[in-house]
């Protein structure tokens, strides 16, 4: 590949970033919670959040991407312990309600947040994230996940995690439910605000969505006026064949963490495919590897901040988040013995990533917590930002991928970084934004209206009484 940018200068699909993180002292980097200068143990303050935000609106930064468990890692050694002492994703607070606050000291900024269809009614559930669209002005982002810790099932009154499959087919029920809310229960103009009348809000105008399916059942209509968006912008991150099936049919926005670039182009080649047996623009669907960059002035000094990071990092945090993960217990493995693909109920994707995935890779599980111990299941990046940059690029190209999840060592230390090395890099080669687009999440990221394509399954939600004469 040509250094300094020369291969992907006329490039023209520009490069997408989101700041990956999590409401919790110790999100992809177990162990590293407390070294020097890091500060994601005031995780639990306004000022870590807003700070953050207003940090990575300088830089430019198209959004925040806010993962989440309702769970805890207790997979690995049959026990949450190692969990607990090395913050491996516990404690976690809410992540919805740090979103508000950042929003209001920025203007740009977008939000992706994680919740779960596992473990709420999507009634209630509708009416937060709309409210959410109204408090950002349509600056908000669903990550659907159906979830896969076991603890977080039995914590919220389930005798056990449903099936993998299973757990998305009720999710998909659980869309069309939120898009029946969101899109056909209140037409345009319902919401009239006449002060000369007095009518707030016109009674012909609003309807019930009578939903009464396999799972769910919601008879009366949204409580909630419509926001700038009505659904918020729709990520996916579940990368099972299953999973790439419910992306295909739902998701704006997908995240995936391939460890390899053919992984990667592998992943996104088949969800194109489906996005158009969908009747989709394969363009449509975005798609963010979830990367690590590490960067330095030099390449030199990169990797010194990189060893310094890795002298601090839990091998038995690491491995619990793993073991969550795939659903396999690593601690029964000895360190240098290879990972066997184990069919599990737990990520489908995370156990494929690291076994079946790339035949010409088998990791032992001392290698796998080194990788996983910094960025998860995600590659790492060290350099000076060309060598970052370049790296970037191939990536974008080879693996036809639209962006990245930049996560982090320290926080916000490595975000001040890409801000101030990396970011300006990438506008000199033409292939990040100088400046936001206006208007909502859905105009910045597509470049059209505030509102679902037409070819997207949420927009056929519309007109109810349609569907209702469909169904007769």
């Amino acid at each position: 590949m040509a250094q300094g940018g020369d291969r992907l200068t006329t490039m023209a699909r520009q490069i997408r970033l989101n700041a990956f993180a999590m409401n919790t002292p110790g999100h992809m980097a177990p162990g590293l919670w407390h070294y020097p200068g890091n500060r994601t143990a005031e995780y639990n303050t306004l000022a870590y959040w807003t700070d953050l935000a207003k940090l990575l609106e300088r830089g430019k930064f198209d959004g925040v991407f806010l993962a989440d468990v309702l769970g805890v890692y207790d997979v690995y050694q049959g026990t949450a312990d190692h969990a607990l002492r090395h913050a491996a994703q516990v404690p976690v607070n809410d992540p919805l309600l740090v979103i508000p606050p950042m929003a209001t000291v920025t203007e740009h900024l977008c939000f992706g947040v994680t919740s779960s269809t596992a473990f709420e009614h999507p009634y209630p559930f509708a009416r937060r994230m709309t409210t959410l669209d109204h408090l950002t002005k349509g600056r908000a982002g669903w990550n659907v996940v159906t979830s896969y810790l076991e603890s977080g099932a039995k914590n919220t009154g389930h005798a056990a995690q449903g099936a993998h499959d299973d757990r998305y087919d009720i999710a998909d029920e659980y869309m069309e439910v939120c898009y029946k809310l969101w899109e056909g229960s209140w037409q345009d103009g319902a919401n009239a605000r006449d002060r000369r009348t007095g009518v707030f809000t016109d009674p012909a105008r609003v309807h019930p969505i009578a939903h009464a399916g396999k799972h769910y059942t919601v008879p009366g209509f949204h409580i909630c006026e419509p926001s700038p968006q009505r659904t918020p912008v729709i990520y996916q991150a579940g990368a099972s064949s299953r999973g790439r099936q419910f992306a295909a049919r739902h998701a704006e926005c997908v995240f995936v963490g391939a460890a390899t670039i053919p992984i990667l182009k592998s992943y996104t080649t088949r969800l194109r495919e489906l996005v158009a047996a969908q009747g989709r623009d394969p363009r449509d669907v975005l798609v963010f590897n979830m990367q690590t960059v590490l960067l330095g002035e030099t390449d030199a000094e990169a990797e010194r901040k990189a060893a310094a990071y890795r002298e601090w990092f839990s091998y038995d945090g690491a491995l619990s988040l793993l073991s969550g993960w795939t659903g396999i217990d690593l601690g029964k493995y000895q360190p240098d013995e290879k990972l066997r693909y184990v069919k599990t109920n737990a990520g489908q994707s995370a156990i494929e990533g690291f076994s079946t995935a790339d035949p010409a890779r088998a990791w032992t599980i001392r290698e796998l917590a080194e990788w996983c111990a910094i960025g998860g299941r995600g590659p790492v990046l060290v350099g000076s930002p060309a060598t970052v940059a370049d790296k970037l690029q191939e990536w974008l190209e080879d693996g036809d991928c639209d962006g990245f999840n930049l996560s982090f060592a320290i926080a916000p230390g490595n975000f001040e970084d890409v801000v101030e090395l990396l970011i300006p890099e990438l506008q000199k080669r033409g292939v990040f934004k100088r400046d936001y687009a206006p208007g909502t999440m859905r105009e910045k990221f597509f470049g059209q209206g505030p509102r679902l394509k037409a070819t997207h399954v949420g927009s056929t939600y519309r007109d109810l009484s349609r569907l209702g004469k469909a169904a007769e």
